[in-house]
């Protein structure tokens, strides 16, 4: 469910300080927690530190991402592959043709 139109977008107060402390499109990353607070038009043009849970992943905001929020772009799981036994000759494979294609583009 979404949040009520009468209240507006939840927007964590701290950062709008943060961003004011900093100045106009500052090149500094703003470290935040809130992954749950939406982007602004305001924020257009920052660096956000977003946390994940383990470390924090630089997010450059444009234009296209107001209205989402913040934990959107800071994703929380890695995925590391499929395993089993196709799945590697598959990457044996590729890394083979790698090698072919760098050997050809050297001569």
């Amino acid at each position: 469910m979404s949040r009520s139109l009468k209240k507006g977008p939840y927007v964590d107060p701290r950062l709008l300080e943060k961003m004011k402390r900093l100045g106009a499109h500052s090149k500094e990353v703003i470290k935040t927690w809130s992954r749950a607070s939406q982007i602004s038009p305001e924020m257009v043009g920052y660096t956000f530190g977003v946390h994940n849970g383990k470390d924090f992943i630089n997010v450059f905001i444009v234009e296209e991402m107001v209205g989402h929020r913040l934990g959107e772009f800071s994703l929380t799981r890695k995925f590391v592959r499929h395993g089993g036994k196709m799945q590697k000759e598959i990457e044996a494979a590729a890394k083979v043709k790698e090698q072919e294609a760098a050997k050809a583009t050297k001569k």
